[in-house]
């Protein structure tokens, strides 16, 4: 059925590549970001970020994955870039907004916090098996998790803030 449905094992995991994705814009893009301040709207989009990553820790295992094999497969999809575009739009938005309204600094790539964000939600989870073992402290415990966004959310704020 797997090559009726997907011409073959590589198709299916091509489309469970993209349906995870897909799943991770589709809710992103559910954010009302346009009727908030710039700063409120791009912590939300932070913590859905972050929040997301952690209550699907298989987006983190398929993604860890493909990295390894050098995006093999995502390369060979036509759906993912155009799925994740109108996030950056999205976040180049709120960036100008708070920069007009004097709360952002000007000059931040929305590409680049989108990375840093990603990675403040993504690279703890991802290696927290080692760091774990490595540090002595349970990297997924609920306790550590609250308080890494914490630390997350400040940084992200301090770097996007305006300097008097």
């Amino acid at each position: 059925m797997i090559y009726h449905y997907f011409g073959g094992k590589d198709r299916l995991y091509i489309a469970v590549l993209e349906h995870v994705l897909g799943e991770l814009r589709a809710e992103e893009l559910k954010l009302d970001v346009e009727h908030v301040g710039p700063v409120d709207g791009m912590m939300q989009l932070f913590d859905f970020t972050y929040e997301h990553f952690g209550q699907h820790p298989e987006l983190i295992h398929i993604l860890s994955g493909e990295n390894l094999l050098r995006a093999r497969f995502l390369k060979k999809s036509s759906r993912t870039p155009v799925v994740a575009s109108p996030l950056i739009a999205m976040i180049d938005e709120l960036l100008k907004r708070g920069a007009k309204a004097g709360v952002f600094r000007r000059g931040v790539d929305p590409l680049q916090l989108y990375v840093t964000m990603v990675g403040f939600a993504y690279f703890h989870r991802s290696n927290a098996h080692t760091l774990s073992v490595i540090f002595k402290s349970d990297i997924l415990k609920a306790d550590w998790q609250a308080e890494h966004k914490r630390y997350a959310r400040e940084m992200m704020l301090g770097f996007l803030r305006r300097q008097a």
